[in-house]
């Protein structure tokens, strides 16, 4: 079986649905998360990893993975949700910044940055930086997966208050946007004004200019399918 996330995701991903629906103390996660995983996949493919695949579930081989795993619930959860501002509005009450998904997806996407796996190619030098971590696929629920770093500080684009704007594009089939801030007072904008912390949640069809203000800005985001188009001209001034 071809997989475009790694076995040590879906290692995460059972741990953490065994976690949720489970009364297992840890130590019994692995050889319970081997079956969840083998009822899932089926039983050839697990065996191909051999008895050391699970030793995620005590110490993550990779950060990547285990963000990736954590992705994975969410992206069930809205497989099936067209992005509007109702979407934001339940985004933002469900998944706020004082939500354990939040908080989680958070300290992962900042130590990708920090370390160097996510948003680690430049688009427009250091401070704009953009990278897919994963392409769509079954197991995402054909969401792609993707970090993009805006730094709007000291930027000469003479923007009003000193934004920083980066590539024009479209959503064909929308977008869920998890804004994380990395300077305090750093927001990015979105279809309903800045966000300061929290989701945006582009329509179907929209298309803008991705922007950000007061200084770092991490969006970790999730595309329908993987598509964006940024073959699309901006609209005349």
């Amino acid at each position: 079986m071809d997989s475009c996330v790694g076995a040590n995701a879906i290692v995460h991903y059972a741990a953490f649905q065994l976690a949720r629906h489970s009364s297992l103390p840890c130590n019994n996660f692995a050889s319970s998360a081997r079956s969840y995983m083998a009822s899932w996949l089926g039983p050839a493919v697990i065996q191909t990893q051999g008895e050391n695949a699970m030793s995620p579930l005590q110490t993550a081989e990779t950060r990547k993975d285990e963000l990736v795993a954590r992705c994975l619930p969410f992206l069930q959860e809205v497989r099936d949700m067209t992005t509007d501002s109702d979407v934001e509005q339940w985004l933002n009450t469900k998944y706020g910044l004082d939500s354990t998904l939040y908080k989680d997806l958070a300290r992962l996407i900042r130590l990708g940055v920090q370390e160097g796996w996510a948003a680690d190619v430049e688009i427009s030098g250091p401070r704009y930086r953009r990278a897919r971590l994963v392409e769509p696929c079954p197991e995402t629920f054909y969401f792609s997966i993707t970090a993009v770093l805006m730094d709007s500080t000291g930027n000469d684009q003479t923007n009003p208050e000193g934004s920083l704007r980066g590539d024009y594009h479209a959503h064909p089939y929308g977008e869920f946007n998890m804004v994380v801030p990395l300077d305090e007072g750093a927001a990015l904008n979105g279809p309903n004004g800045w966000c300061y912390g929290g989701w945006t949640a582009p329509a179907p069809g929209s298309h803008h200019y991705p922007e950000a203000k007061g200084g770092a800005v991490i969006a970790l985001f999730f595309l329908p399918a993987g598509r964006i188009a940024y073959d699309i001209e901006p609209p005349r001034q």
